[in-house]
């Protein structure tokens, strides 16, 4: 009797090492998964002279996709003088940027504002939930090797 007790222990202890060591095996995923890196929508608004120059910046922290589009200030004449701004030319640029790149766009983003002749602006960034597939997705986060994340 006390050899199958014996045995259970074992059995019980050996099911207990087995759930530990091999839980830890099914959740590891390759490091370009879906949830590690994730997307956000980041909006630029800048003097429409200076879009070209931004959208280069903009690009170089691995941005696939960019969007500007022409857009016009909505301040008068007399509140443009009174802060010292010539025109109301602006465009919006809408770029696609992993998040772990954001912090760093951010600040150069800042950077170039506070040192670029007429390159004020203002950048924000929106959080992206979903997108259609993991091609697309690969396109956007421009990580040819993107997989899944298994559940």
């Amino acid at each position: 009797m006390s050899d199958k007790k014996h045995t259970k222990e074992h059995d019980s202890t050996a099911k207990k090492d087995t759930k530990q060591h091999s839980a830890p095996k099914a959740k590891s995923v390759a490091s370009n998964t879906v949830k590690s890196n994730r997307l956000k929508l980041l909006i630029t608004i800048i003097a429409r002279k200076k879009a070209e120059y931004f959208t280069d910046l903009i690009q170089s922290f691995d941005v696939n996709m960019q969007m500007v589009v022409l857009a016009e200030g909505t301040a008068n004449a007399k509140m443009l003088g009174l802060l010292g701004l010539l025109d109301s030319e602006k465009a919006v640029i809408f770029s696609v940027i992993q998040e772990n790149k954001v912090a760093d766009a951010m600040s150069m983003l800042e950077h170039k504002f506070q040192t670029i002749k007429d390159g004020k602006g203002v950048a924000c960034t929106i959080p992206l939930t979903s997108v259609i597939g993991t091609l697309i997705y690969g396109f956007l986060s421009n990580n040819r090797m993107t997989v899944k994340e298994s559940k």
